[in-house]
């Protein structure tokens, strides 16, 4: 009985240490899939700040080359407003 008891002890030590070998390898695992999904969560937001920054120039761009036709555009329609005014006396 005593023997049986002890084989019993045994078996459940290693049972418990191969357990625990089994949870700290799936711990691991776990980690290095946290750390892989980390990476590419960074890669994803600098890919999104670097399109941010192209959009933003672009809409940058846009607006300087609206401003500009605007500006030209008013001082056609001032140049053509003094040649009236010009005409007139």
């Amino acid at each position: 009985m005593r023997s049986l008891h002890l084989i019993g002890l045994v078996a459940s030590g290693i049972v418990l240490v191969a357990c625990s070998q089994k949870t700290q390898t799936e711990a691991s695992t776990a980690g290095d899939h946290a750390a892989v999904a980390a990476d590419h969560a960074g890669a994803a937001t600098a890919s999104a700040a670097n399109d941010a920054a192209a959009n933003a120039a672009a809409a940058t761009d846009e607006a300087a080359r609206r401003t500009s036709a605007a500006a030209g555009k008013a001082a056609r329609k001032a140049d053509a407003a003094a040649d009236a005014a010009a005409r007139t006396n």
